[in-house]
């Protein structure tokens, strides 16, 4: 938890950013009838009932100091799907960064060993000695910045449509991301060190005097 926090409170540097990481399944709806359009009597009227069209995965990168967002849309999220997002950041937006905490989930769909499994050794190779891992602990994903940010996008722009199929989700994602970094809100974390070794001290060891 602390290496996590202590990612957090780094200052802003171009050649070893701090970017956080997040992935979440969406279950993807069509419509079953057609939208009413509105009139002057009736706003627009849409059937209650919809129909399932499978999943996909969204993966959302975040860099807070630099208040951006990217967010991308994958038919599944496995240990490949991962390795392949992260090395499109790597050798994309950060190619000249000498190297970059990624701040993520403890999770068994993005180990390092992924990049071996999706890349030839010496690219694999080289993109893992790039990367400083900086995994949350068990039960405390809400310390990983881009969960809030993944939160965001789920609420404002997808909570209130039904999409059936990955290019019109890619899209949407794509606008959120355009719109929300054009604005530029940055996310304030104040959560500190020493906060957590006064608000959190149940989990710390009790040391004897």
């Amino acid at each position: 938890m602390e290496n996590v926090l202590a990612s957090h409170e780094r200052p802003c540097d171009a050649e070893r950013p701090v970017i956080c990481m997040d992935e979440k399944p969406v279950q993807l709806v069509r419509e079953t009838r057609e939208r009413l359009p509105a009139t002057q009597q009736f706003p627009e009227r849409v059937d209650y009932e919809y129909g399932r069209a499978g999943t996909a995965a969204l993966f959302l990168f975040s860099e807070r100091l630099a208040a951006w967002r990217a967010a991308t849309d994958r038919e599944r999220r496995a240990q490949l799907d991962w390795a392949e997002e992260v090395a499109a950041l790597l050798e994309g937006r950060y190619a000249d960064c000498e190297r970059v905490t990624l701040g993520l989930d403890n999770l068994n769909t993005h180990p390092p060993g992924a990049l071996c499994e999706a890349f030839e050794p010496q690219r694999a190779r080289a993109l893992a000695e790039r990367i400083e891992f900086c995994c949350t602990p068990k039960r405390a994903s809400w310390l990983n910045g881009a969960e809030v940010e993944l939160s965001a996008l789920t609420r404002r722009c997808l909570g209130h449509l039904r999409i059936g199929d990955l290019a019109p989700l890619r899209r949407e994602i794509a606008a959120w991301a355009t719109n929300v970094n054009q604005r530029q809100p940055g996310a304030d974390w104040h959560l500190t060190i020493d906060d957590t070794r006064s608000k959190l001290k149940s989990g710390y060891p009790k040391m004897l005097t």
